[in-house]
C-alpha cells in the first residue's frame, strides 16, 4: 500500500506539472508571437504611410529598390521586398527572399486591402513575413499595385519561449521529489495504524486474546481499532467462559470417574463370586450373573478410560520411558489377553527404542482389540523400522519406528476415517461384528462384543503424541482396514 500511494502521488504531481507546463508555455509562447506580430504589423504599416507618399507611380526598378530601403531603414532594418506587377526589388540584395515569401501570402496581400502575415520555417530559423498592399491617399482606398513584405527573424522569441520551457521543466524534477516526500510521510501517518492493528490481528490469532490497539483520533482508522478492540474483548469474554465451562465439565468427568471406582470395585468382586458360582445356578440366574459380570467389567473399562482422558486434559500425562524391546512389548501385551492364536505377528527382533512400555501396551491393546472386534480374519501385526520413507527392514539406524494393524473387514468409509479418532465417535452400530453384519464401530479397546465407548481410539492417538508419533489409519488394496502407529525411533544413548 505505501507503494501505491507513493506511486499514486507522484503520478498525480507529474501529471499536474506537465499540464501546468505545457499551459504556460503555451500562453507564454502565443503572447510572445502576438506581440512581435502586432508590432511588426504596426511597424511596418506606419512606415509605409510615411515612404509611399514620395514615390511616383508607376515606379522604376530603381525607385522600388529605394522604397525598400527607406522602408527598412524605419522599421529597423528588417529585410523588406518591395512589388510592383513584374518588377522586384530588396533592401538586402544578398538576401534570399524567394524562399519565405509564399505565394499563398502574395495572392493574400494581392487579393486584400489589409496587412496579412505569416510564419514560415527556412533553414531550420522560424521568421515571420509581413505584407501590405500601398493604397492610395485622399480617402481612395483603391491598391495601387505596390507591395510591400518585410521579413522579421523569429530567432529572439523561440529562444525566449525554449528558456522558458526548460525554466519550468527543470522546476518539474523538485516537484515530483517533494510529491514522494509527501507521500511517504502522508502513508507513514495512514498505514502506522494499519501495521499496528494487523499486527495485534496476528498476535490474536496466534492466542493472544489480550492483544488490543491504542484509539487516538476520530476518524475511519480511530473507529476501525475501536471495533476491533471490542471484538477482542467479546472475543476475550467468550473464551474465558468457554474455558471455565471446559475446566468444569473435565472437572466434573474426573470427580464422577474417581468417585464411581468405590462402588465399581465392590460391584465387580461381586460380580466376579457370581460369576464362578454360575454353573451352579439356574439357567437364567447364570446368564443373569454373566451378563452383570460383563457389564460391570464394561462399566469399569469406561471409567478408566474416562479417568486416563481426563488426566491428557489436565496435562497431567508424564510418561516414565525406558529402553525398550519393542517386538517383547508386542508380544507381551497380545499374550496377556489371549490373542496370540488369533493374531499373526510380523515382529521385526532387536528394535530398542526409548518408549513409556505401559502406554505402549495400551496403544498396542486398542488397536488389535478394535481390528477383532470389527475386522475379518486374519488379523496381521508387523512391526519394522523405516529409515526415511519406505517401511521395510532396514538397519536399526532408521528414524521411526512403524507398528501395523490390518485385517480383512469391510475397512472404514472415508467420512468415518476422518473421524474415527474423535472422542466417543462412534461409527453405524450395524457395522458391529457382534450383530454379524459387515461393518462397525473402530474406536473402543477390549475384545468384548457390542459397543464401546468410543475412547479408545482417542486414548491410543493420546499416548502415541506423547511419545512424539502419531497414528494414521487407511484402506487396503483388498479391502480392510490398517492402522499405522509412527514414533521416533530414540535409543538410550539419544535419550540420554
Amino acid at each position: 500500500m505505501r507503494v501505491r500511494l507513493v506511486v499514486t502521488f507522484v503520478v498525480v504531481a507529474l501529471i499536474s506539472a506537465v499540464t501546468a507546463t505545457a499551459l504556460a508555455y503555451r500562453d507564454a509562447r502565443t503572447a510572445v508571437l502576438q506581440r512581435t506580430q502586432n508590432a511588426a504589423v504596426n511597424d511596418l504599416r506606419e512606415r509605409v504611410g510615411v515612404v509611399a507618399a514620395d514615390v511616383d507611380l508607376p515606379p522604376d526598378e530603381r525607385t522600388l529598390a529605394r522604397f525598400a530601403s527607406k522602408v527598412s531603414e524605419g522599421i529597423g532594418a528588417r529585410i523588406v521586398v518591395a512589388r510592383y506587377q513584374d518588377l522586384s526589388a530588396t533592401s538586402d540584395t544578398l538576401a534570399e527572399t524567394e524562399g519565405r515569401i509564399t505565394a499563398e501570402l502574395r495572392a493574400a496581400v494581392r487579393a486584400g486591402s489589409g496587412a496579412r502575415f505569416q510564419r514560415v520555417e527556412w533553414r531550420g530559423e522560424p521568421y515571420l513575413v509581413v505584407g501590405l498592399p500601398v493604397t492610395y491617399a485622399d480617402g481612395d482606398r483603391r491598391t495601387s499595385g505596390l507591395e510591400v513584405f518585410a521579413i522579421t527573424a523569429l530567432r529572439a522569441e523561440r529562444d525566449d519561449t525554449a528558456a522558458l520551457l526548460d525554466s519550468v521543466r527543470a522546476g518539474i524534477v523538485p516537484v515530483v521529489v517533494l510529491a514522494a516526500v509527501l507521500a511517504l510521510l502522508a502513508a507513514g501517518t495512514v498505514l502506522r495504524p494499519v501495521r499496528k492493528l494487523g499486527r495485534a490481528t496476528r498476535e490474536l490469532a496466534t492466542g493472544d486474546l489480550g492483544s488490543r490497539v491504542a484509539v487516538r483520533g476520530h476518524d475511519e482508522l480511530a473507529d476501525l481499532a475501536r471495533t476491533f478492540n471490542e471484538t477482542a474483548d467479546a472475543l476475550q469474554a467468550s473464551d474465558a467462559e468457554l474455558r471455565a465451562q471446559e475446566a468444569k465439565a473435565r472437572r466434573f468427568v474426573a470427580d464422577v470417574s474417581h468417585e464411581l471406582r468405590t462402588p465399581l470395585a465392590a460391584m465387580t468382586m461381586v460380580a466376579t463370586v457370581l460369576e464362578e458360582d454360575a454353573d451352579q445356578l439356574p439357567p437364567d440366574a447364570a446368564r443373569a450373573a454373566r451378563t452383570v459380570g460383563a457389564e460391570t467389567a464394561r462399566l469399569s473399562r469406561l471409567v478408566d478410560d474416562l479417568m486416563e482422558i481426563s488426566r491428557f486434559d489436565a496435562k497431567a500425562v508424564r510418561l516414565n520411558a525406558s529402553a525398550t524391546d519393542l517386538a517383547d512389548t508386542v508380544r507381551a501385551s497380545l499374550a496377556l489377553r489371549g490373542w496370540t492364536d488369533r493374531v499373526t505377528a510380523e515382529l521385526r527382533e532387536g528394535v530398542r527404542a526409548v518408549v513409556d512400555r505401559r502406554r505402549v501396551d495400551v496403544i498396542v491393546a486398542n488397536l488389535v482389540g478394535n481390528a477383532l472386534r470389527h475386522g475379518a480374519p486374519p488379523v496381521t501385526v508387523t512391526l519394522a523400522v523405516d529409515d526415511g520413507g519406505e517401511r521395510g527392514d532396514g538397519g536399526d539406524g532408521g528414524e521411526w519406528v512403524v507398528l501395523e494393524v490390518a485385517d480383512h473387514g469391510p475397512g472404514l468409509a472415508p467420512e468415518a476415517r476422518e473421524r474415527v479418532f474423535d472422542r466417543f465417535y462412534k461409527a453405524d452400530a450395524a457395522r458391529t461384528r457382534s450383530t454379524d453384519t459387515d461393518s462397525g464401530d473402530r474406536a473402543d479397546s477390549g475384545d468384548s462384543g457390542g459397543q464401546g465407548s468410543g475412547l479408545g481410539m482417542a486414548i491410543a492417538l493420546e499416548n502415541a503424541r506423547l511419545h512424539g508419533g502419531t497414528i494414521e489409519v487407511g484402506q487396503q488394496p483388498l479391502g480392510g482396514a490398517v492402522f499405522t502407529l509412527r514414533l521416533p525411533l530414540r535409543t538410550g544413548e539419544e535419550d540420554e
